[in-house]
């Protein structure tokens, strides 16, 4: 029985190649490759969904009584830590994977904790207590971080199967796009639900689309061309013949990822960008409420412009890095950091017109979104061979969200200890958390200078 599973989760074995014109052989090879490349994006950007639901909630459930400030903050840091161990194990298995049922399986669990999250929200108060609620709410929550962390390594590992290493770069970009098209559907969509019918409702309208991202996942991703009859990557690119280190085992090239410096200290980076991108997706619609007096729809719509510029900063990084820079994201990646530190500073201070806190979010968006394709993946990528992609995410991702999953209990403890109580009316203080926010956004930039003088791995 196990080993039937085992199997079932390896990488498909290659079938016999298709005795087909070479026109033929090409069309069919950009037509799959497309759909897995689309598959990829648009079912982690429902990942997103099923992972930022609770971000949305926030306000509402202080205000229900059910949970306080800190107590969030534990729940929150619960999928982020289990997110970053799981990160580094499943980007480790996903190279050895099937990345179609790798990646169906593991939001088809999400989805699934979303519903059970939304079902304890139903059940709080009259029938379970503050108490069972919140250690239910963290086992469920830490269940939903480990089956997150297996979204992102099989749809970047898509891309190395599928697409040249002159067009990994675009199309990496293309993919982080889903991280803020997943966040900005989340706040608006699952926003509105929360508005009009109850913060539960916002776990059961992820569920929603957790579901519909499963089936999307099954129809239309590919494991390798290999399993379609076609020849290899190295072939279909004209990209020559097979390096020495795709001769190598799978496990030998885990390896001489993991003692590469350059991979820890892009993890490093991104892992105090992190701190300040959580900051604002954890506790944004809080800070804005809390702090500058926004109601709970002004301030998830404020929020989703950073999620919606990202996409802009996404898209357009891989490009312009191919394109202008000869494939190197060093310049791109440090005039981004500066940028995210300037947005995220103008959010904190710039005052309570509407006007500045958009303005703000665009900048912060559009830095954030180039950050995640460079920092959080792609520039780590860049360094190892194609055969340790999904190592390479593993260490990222590790480092990454163990420093979200910080930032979520050191905020929420923040928070909690500026809290004060004058004639029943609570007040939060923020000033301490944004030095800390910001403090990382400034680390996060100045880290990867370190790397400058490291090539890309051809």
């Amino acid at each position: 029985m196990f080993k039937k599973f085992i199997n079932f989760y390896k990488t498909s074995s290659p079938i016999a190649p298709l005795q087909v014109s070479e026109e033929e052989k090409t069309k069919l090879y950009k037509k799959l490759r497309f759909q897995a490349f689309l598959a990829g994006t648009i079912g982690y950007s429902l990942y997103y969904v099923c992972r930022t639901s609770l971000n949305v909630v926030k306000k509402p459930i202080l205000d229900s009584g059910a949970l306080d400030a800190t107590q969030l903050g534990i729940i929150g840091s619960s999928l982020l830590f289990a997110y970053a161990i799981g990160k580094f194990v499943n980007g480790f298995l996903a190279d050895y994977s099937n990345i179609k049922r790798f990646m169906a399986t593991g939001l088809a669990i999400s989805a699934v904790a979303n519903l059970l999250m939304g079902v304890l929200g139903m059940a709080s108060g009259a029938v379970i207590s503050s108490a069972v609620l919140f250690i239910a709410m963290s086992i469920m929550w830490a269940i939903n971080g480990w089956s997150q962390a297996m979204g992102s390594p099989p749809a970047v590992i898509a891309l190395s199967r599928w697409y040249p290493l002159n067009k990994r770069g675009t199309y990496y970009g293309f993919f982080s796009a889903s991280h803020n098209i997943g966040e900005f559907f989340s706040f608006l969509f699952v926003g509105s639900l929360v508005a009009t019918a109850g913060w539960q409702w916002g776990f059961f309208g992820s569920t929603i689309a957790g579901v519909l991202g499963v089936i999307f996942i099954i129809f239309f991703m590919h494991d390798t061309p290999e399993s379609k009859g076609l020849p290899s990557i190295n072939v279909l690119a004209n990209e020559g013949e097979k390096k020495s280190t795709d001769n190598q085992s799978v496990k030998d090239v885990q390896k001489l990822a993991l003692r590469t410096p350059a991979v820890w200290i892009l993890a490093l980076a991104s892992a105090f960008m992190y701190i300040s991108r959580y900051a604002i997706n954890g506790w944004g619609v809080l800070y804005l409420q809390e702090a500058k007096g926004f109601d709970l729809v002004d301030a998830t719509q404020i929020i989703s412009v950073n999620a919606l510029l990202g996409i802009i900063g996404t898209v357009f990084s891989g490009w312009i890095s191919d394109r202008f820079f000869k494939g190197s994201r060093n310049i791109p990646a440090l005039f981004a950091g500066v940028l995210n530190t300037i947005g995220l500073t103008l959010f904190v201070y710039g005052g309570n017109s509407w006007f500045v806190n958009v303005l703000s979010m665009i900048l912060f968006g559009i830095a954030v979104g180039v950050l995640i394709s460079f920092l959080g993946g792609l520039m780590a990528v860049d360094v190892v061979p194609r055969n340790a992609t999904g190592a390479a995410l593993g260490v990222v991702g590790m480092a990454s969200y163990a420093a979200a999953g910080i930032q979520d209990v050191v905020s929420g403890a923040l928070i909690d200890a500026g809290k004060t109580v004058v004639d029943g009316v609570t007040t939060y203080d923020f000033s301490t958390a944004a030095i800390f926010w910001i403090a990382a956004s400034i680390i996060s930039f100045m880290l990867p200078i370190l790397n400058w003088r490291r090539k890309v791995q051809e």
